[in-house]
């Protein structure tokens, strides 16, 4: 029986990129997406699996109603206390590892050629995501047209646009950290679905 090689690739890009819209391609082709901004907002969540650990930490003041985290009440206390930031992660963090894990082992059982992990801050995390890929993939596009996307999409306003993208890694560290590059700007549909024809096959896709 022939071996099968099960890529792992690492999925990035800046806000309004496209990222998601490569994902989406990507899982199309049968690609097991791993989507950490999904299990991030789901161990949050009511009976997420960190909420015990973030109101142990913080208090009950930030755990709402509905008994998920209050995302606003944790962003005006990292604002106060940026200490708290690097404690928040040192509770969210593990545990995505940990689910991601689990996900992408469900994924190689089902017989997936290629699991997708979906990290938009993977750039920012070092190597905490870096050593557990075949490959980095980054969506890139200029800042203008980031802008431009994310208006269109949510009515913020441009410079509240521009502060998301500030906090983001420098486009030139994306790159620099990509082994491949799709380069999403002035595309349709169709002309990025073939640009990523291309490298999505090297993936066994």
């Amino acid at each position: 029986m022939k071996f099968q090689r099960i890529w792992r690739i690492g999925l990035t890009g800046g806000i309004g990129s496209g990222k998601s819209t490569v994902a989406a391609m990507l899982a199309a082709r049968g690609a097991a997406l791993i989507d950490s901004d999904a299990i991030s907002r789901a161990v949050t969540a009511p009976k997420g699996r960190a909420i015990d650990s973030v109101a142990k930490a913080f208090g009950p003041q930030v755990i709402d109603a509905q008994g998920a985290m209050d995302r606003q009440a944790m962003r005006e206390l990292i604002f106060k206390n940026p200490e708290a930031k690097k404690q928040l992660e040192g509770i969210i963090h593990p545990l995505v590892s940990l689910i991601a894990a689990e996900q992408a082992a469900a994924a190689q059982q089902n017989g997936h050629p290629c699991l997708l992990f979906d990290v938009p801050l993977l750039v920012e995390s070092g190597e905490r995501w870096r050593r557990q890929l075949d490959r980095v993939m980054v969506v890139d596009c200029d800042a203008q047209t980031q802008v431009q996307r994310v208006v269109a999409r949510s009515g913020l306003k441009v410079e509240e646009v521009e502060r998301i993208i500030a906090q983001q890694a420098p486009r030139d560290h994306r790159l620099a950290s990509a082994d491949v590059v799709i380069f999403n700007q002035g595309l349709s549909l169709i002309e990025l679905e073939a640009q990523l024809g291309k490298v999505a096959t090297d993936f066994g896709l």
